[in-house]
């Protein structure tokens, strides 16, 4: 079995809400940030905000302390570990930062069931201030699919080549999940057999709904965290089967088409029970 490979976006898609915003509103900084935001890239942005927020004696605990206040969106966890049970490598690709993310993953209990995480680094330095960098050299990061959609500092269609071109993993079917206009570069990256998993309603969507035919992948959209989790461990589900039993590609998309159609329970359909519902033997 070739396996399955999740990639998450963070904010919006695992969090419930942006963590940039959310410390950035929560120290009180929320203006000095829009006007920063209005003349330079948000990274840089973010990075001179933390200056401002440590000149102003606000320590690196009190940030984390912000952080862990910060919601998920529910069901969410549930649907992690249950996928890392099920054999699912676990990552993550996010325009956020090291220190928030991990922060937040700790804080739930989750950070040991992803095996990567993708996101701008960030550093505490001596003086306690935390630092934020940008994930690729601002003088060369220009976006692989030649999209205005990619910010300057990362280029997420660059991450998804490079895990593609990983020898074994790179065989591995992807799910990839987000909602914002960074994500519609990876999303065009993905292959037939991989899934990609827009949040209904948010910009990568809304791109996506543009013209559909430019997406290669097997598009399942999701609203809040129930029909995520339900749609993601169907699919998990379902591709697992479809491996395990050596399913030709015809009678796979069948089968993944009826256990993701029904929506009235968790794992409302078996792929056991859509194979006999959807191909005949």
């Amino acid at each position: 079995m070739a396996g399955v490979m999740i990639v998450f976006d963070f904010d919006k898609t695992i969090l419930n809400c942006d963590s940039d915003n959310w410390v950035v509103d929560g120290m009180g900084f929320t203006k000095l940030f829009e006007e920063l935001t209005s003349t330079m890239p948000w990274n840089l942005a973010m990075d001179i905000v933390m200056g401002k927020i440590h000149s102003q004696g606000i320590t690196i605990d009190d940030i984390a302390d912000c952080l862990r206040r910060a919601p998920l969106i529910p069901h969410v966890a549930s649907a992690i570990k249950i996928a890392h049970s099920l054999g699912c490598d676990l990552r993550i690709v996010s325009d956020a930062n090291v220190f928030f993310i991990e922060t937040i993953l700790k804080h739930h209990g989750l950070l040991d069931f992803f095996s990567e995480i993708n996101t701008n680094p960030s550093l505490v330095d001596k003086q306690g201030r935390l630092r934020i960098f940008p994930y690729h050299d601002l003088t060369s990061s220009s976006c692989i699919s030649n999209l205005d959609s990619c910010p300057s500092n990362m280029c997420k269609g660059r991450i998804i080549e490079r895990i593609k071109a990983n020898g074994e993993e790179g065989n591995k079917r992807i799910i990839y999940l987000g909602d914002g206009k960074g994500d519609y570069c990876p999303s065009l990256r993905l292959r037939t057999n991989d899934f990609v998993m827009p949040r209904k309603d948010y910009p990568v969507w809304e791109l996506m709904c543009c013209d559909p035919s430019k997406i290669k992948a097997k598009i399942y959209e999701w609203s809040n965290g129930e029909e995520l989790e339900r749609t993601l461990l169907n699919l998990i589900h379902s591709i697992n089967f479809v491996e395990d039993h050596k399913v030709d590609f015809n009678k796979s998309d069948a089968i993944l088409s009826t256990a993701l159609d029904c929506k009235s329970q968790l794992v409302a359909v078996s792929p056991h029970e859509a194979f006999n519902l959807s191909v005949p033997l």
